[in-house]
C-alpha cells in the first residue's frame, strides 16, 4: 500500500466516534424522506469491452483486478455509520491530495494511476477504489463507471453499491450523491459479479 493510502486508512480507523443514523443522508445533502424515491440501483444493459486504459491499468496493478473467490456471493454493502465515515474520508482525502491535471493528448495517452501527485478523473476514481479495497470493502461494491458530462467530455467516477442505493464518488463534487442525481449520461461500468467484466448502462428512467 502506498504512503498516501496508508495515511487514509490510519485517519479513517482513528475516527471511531459513531455517526448518527441521520448522517447517512448528509453524504448526499438531502433529507432521508427526499432520498426515498431516488435511492435505486443502476441497471445493466449488455456486456461490452472494458476501456483500453483499464486493461493497461490491470497490467500495471494486477492486485487491483484480481477476482475475489467469493465475488459471486453477497449484494450491496450495508451502509453502516463506520462505512459512511470511510467513504466520506476517502472521497475528501483523495480529492484534496491529487492536483487536477487535464489530459490533452486523448485516449491514447490515458494512464490510470493510483495516488499520483497530479492527475485527471481516472486517477481520482482508481485511487478511491484502491483506498476502499485496502479498508476491507468488497470489489463487488466498488464499480468504476464511465459517464459523459454535460459538456460532452468522457469522465470516470466511482460508484459505491450500498444498501442505500448506488452512490457516486466524483472528483468534480465534494458531496456523495445518488447516481440518479448526478448530471451525467451513463456509458459503461464494471459489473458487481466480476469487476473485470464491463457492461453498458440501461437508459435512466425519469
Amino acid at each position: 500500500m502506498t504512503k498516501f493510502l496508508k495515511s487514509v486508512a490510519a485517519i479513517t480507523v482513528a475516527a471511531t466516534v459513531a455517526i448518527p443514523q441521520e448522517m447517512n443522508a448528509g453524504i448526499v445533502g438531502m433529507s432521508r424522506a427526499s432520498l426515498a424515491p431516488v435511492m435505486q440501483y443502476i441497471s445493466f444493459h449488455r456486456a461490452t469491452l472494458a476501456p483500453m486504459a483499464y486493461t493497461q491499468f490491470c497490467l500495471r496493478y494486477s492486485d487491483q483486478c484480481r477476482t475475489q473467490k467469493l465475488i459471486f456471493r453477497g449484494g450491496p454493502v450495508r451502509l453502516t455509520a463506520k462505512r459512511v465515515q470511510e467513504i466520506n474520508e476517502v472521497n475528501t482525502s483523495v480529492n484534496a491530495n491529487i492536483v487536477p491535471e487535464r489530459n490533452y493528448e486523448g485516449l491514447s495517452a490515458e494512464k490510470w494511476l493510483i495516488a499520483p501527485s497530479s492527475g485527471d478523473c481516472n486517477d481520482y476514481a482508481v485511487t478511491k477504489r484502491s483506498a476502499l479495497l485496502a479498508l476491507g470493502w468488497p470489489a463487488r461494491a466498488l464499480l468504476l463507471s464511465e459517464v459523459v458530462t454535460r459538456s460532452g467530455e468522457h469522465h470516470l467516477v466511482l460508484v459505491v453499491r450500498s444498501s442505500s442505493g448506488d452512490l457516486v464518488l466524483d472528483n468534480l463534487s465534494h458531496s456523495i450523491r445518488p447516481w440518479s442525481r448526478v448530471p451525467y449520461q451513463w456509458v459503461r461500468m464494471q459489473t458487481p459479479r466480476n469487476p473485470n467484466f464491463w457492461s453498458t448502462v440501461a437508459e435512466r428512467r425519469a
